[in-house]
């Protein structure tokens, strides 16, 4: 028995057959170990961590949360003075569809006074060049949030754009922009 072992260990587990063949069994074990412990399952759900129940976060019998049947949409606020959130977006628009032909700096300057200062970072590096619009294709439509955040979009001559506008402390602002081709 010892020459055996003997045999075994200076033989067969110096190979890499043979670290490849004690790897393979620690896997199995290991595995088989796991089973055993986590008991009876559904076979065909092998290892999976999926919950046997669904998961709800809200109450279904309670409706909706109040964005699809509320009253009225929230009336977004605008100082007096200070752009309407429809004329940011358009005033906006215009000067991104500008980008074609300008300098990067001429463009982010048109840009900088409608954008919130991380949406002027974010702009730092884009070239105007690869704007992808030419010209607006039809009217603004606002989705006001809440009484500070509004999403406008605005038909495109080949997509839309999406801008999303805050105005936490004052004037509207470009917060986002997002274009789809269409």
């Amino acid at each position: 028995m010892r020459r055996a072992l003997e045999f075994l260990f200076t033989r067969v587990l110096r190979s890499r057959l043979g670290v490849a063949l004690v790897i393979a069994a620690l896997v199995f074990g290991v595995i088989g170990a796991a089973r055993l412990v986590s008991g009876p399952n559904d076979p065909a759900a092998g290892l999976s961590i999926r919950p046997r129940e669904p998961i709800s976060t809200v109450d279904p019998q309670a409706g909706d949360d109040g964005v699809l049947s509320s009253p009225a949409a929230p009336t977004p606020r605008t100082r007096p003075g200070d752009l309407s959130p429809e004329q940011a977006a358009d005033r906006f628009t215009v000067a991104w569809l500008s980008g074609p032909g300008s300098s990067a700096n001429e463009w982010q300057a048109r840009l900088r006074p409608l954008s919130t200062p991380a949406l002027t970072e974010k702009l730092t590096d884009a070239d105007p060049e690869r704007v992808p619009a030419r010209r607006v294709a039809g009217q603004i439509t606002l989705r006001p949030r809440t009484e500070s955040f509004v999403e406008a979009l605005i038909p495109l001559d080949n997509g839309q754009l999406r801008l999303e506008l805050v105005a936490p402390d004052g004037p509207w602002l470009v917060d986002a922009v997002d274009w789809t081709r269409q």
